[in-house]
This record gives C-alpha cells, structure tokens and sequence, in this order.
C-alpha cells in the first residue's frame, strides 16, 4: 500500500515527519539552506508545520504532487475564485490554475488509470524573474545516480521514525534503486553488512509531498522526481503504522516520462 506524504486533520495532529535521517551522522548536517534552493517552497503553514512542497520550474509554472492540490487549501481557494498565495524566494507571490496530470483518480472518479500518475502544474499570476527556475531531468539513466531530497516539518531517524516538528528545511540524499515508471528509494540502515546507505542517506515522509528528487550535473541541479508516498511504514502494536524507520521505500513520480505532458502544459 502507498502511504502518501501529507495528513491535513482536524482536531488532534498526529504527528508525522518530513524529512527522516540516519542516526550517526549528525543532525545538524542535514540542515538545508533555503537561499540554495530558492525554486523550492512550501505551500501550506499551519503554526511551524509546512504542509506539501513544490518547484519552480518555468518562471510561471512550479510543479508538485497533485494530492497536495486537494489536502491543502489551494483547491478549495481556486474554486471560490480567490489567488492562493504562497511564499517564493522572499516574496509573495499567487497562484491562479492548477492542472493535474490527466491520469491523475480525483476522489469521486469511478475509473481508474492503469497506471496513476500523481502530479499537478501550478501557475503563477505573473513570470517570476527571480528564481531561476529548476529545469528538469530529462535523460532516462536515473538508476543508480544518488539524488538530493527537500522538505520542511517533523523530522526523524532511521531507529525510531518521527522525533519533532520544528520547521526547519532539511535535505537528505539517497539512490534510486528502481527507475521505471516511478522512481523508487530504498532506506538503508547502515548497521547492515554490506549497506548500500550513503553518507546522509535518508528519505522524505508526511508533509513532504510533492518535494523534489534533484540530481546534480554539469550544468547545475535538475529535478527528477516529485515525492508522492512510501511503502514499507511498520505497525505500532496500537493499530497504527510508523513510517521513515529504515527498510522503507520512497515513491517518487519519475518526470523523464511525463516530458510531454509538462512541455504541452506550460508551453515548451
């Protein structure tokens, strides 16, 4: 079963985490600069918990999970006619259209896809000129490359899964181990003989939606993937599950196939 990355609830939080980590690395390793990764925000604050994430990646249009359109308020916003506004780069900026992928199942849909594919396009009310936009990946070698995780909200360890949420943004790293029609991360533990965890191994979980698998090349940092669930969460013992203890898997939606979707939407 797909557990996806975000819980909206009222009343009662329960918490959940953003990005989990090895346990002997080092906490503060983790930490990411938000001034690095200025086409990456958040799209939803409630106190210090940042729910779902997303990417420039034209100066009009960022790119997320399209569950997050509907577990957060944007949906809601778009059909009573009002901006949704999010934070990008230091500046306040809107959103007026989403477009989810074609074989994306809404809630109420009586048919399903053979294969659902969890992604929507936002766009902006206006061109940013600053960030520059991500660009995306757009080769098919994904296997094996070693890809960079974004996320703000609760954070964790491989041992234990969810610690806290302080809001801060985090990065981790991590191989992708399946490159097919999702691209596909396992969590390591590097206790194991022969543990294939790199050096900040880690994996994104609740909050952290629609985040971003970056993968670094000659020509500077590009986006591979967009984080839409994990499989591999662990019963409690009290009728619940943990997710982000090692043995999961990070499911994220693999751009390189949906070029033409992307390109037709905002117009590449």
């Amino acid at each position: 079963m797909l557990t996806m990355l975000v819980m909206v609830t009222t009343g009662t939080l329960r918490q959940s985490q953003a990005i989990v980590i090895r346990h002997d690395t080092g906490y503060s390793r983790y930490v990411a600069s938000e001034t690095q990764f200025p086409a990456v925000f958040w799209l939803q604050q409630r106190a210090l918990r940042k729910v779902c994430v997303a990417t420039l990646i034209a100066p009009q249009w960022a790119i997320t999970a399209a569950h997050c359109v509907e577990e957060t308020s944007l949906q809601e916003t778009l059909a009573n006619h009002e901006e949704f506004k999010v934070h990008i780069a230091g500046a306040d900026v809107g959103i007026d259209q989403v477009v989810m992928h074609p074989n994306y199942p809404y809630r109420d849909d009586t048919t399903r896809a053979t294969q659902e594919v969890d992604l929507a396009l936002l766009r902006l009310t206006q061109p940013l000129e600053i960030p520059r936009p991500l660009a995306l990946y757009r080769a098919e070698d994904e296997q094996d490359r070693v890809a960079t995780f974004l996320g703000w909200g609760y954070f964790g360890i491989g041992t234990t899964g969810i610690q806290h949420d302080d809001g801060r943004f985090r990065q981790a790293k991590n191989v992708v181990t399946v490159a097919s029609t999702r691209l596909r991360f396992n969590f390591d533990d590097p206790r194991l003989p022969g543990s294939a965890a790199v050096e900040l191994e880690g994996l994104p979980g609740l909050g952290d939606s629609g985040g971003p698998a970056l993968l670094e090349t000659a020509e500077g940092w590009r986006i591979a993937g967009v984080a839409v669930g994990e499989v591999g969460a662990r019963q409690d013992g009290e009728g619940g599950s943990v997710q982000g203890l090692y043995g999961a898997v990070g499911i994220y939606e693999r751009l390189s196939i949906h070029q033409p979707w992307i390109d037709s939407v905002i117009g590449h």
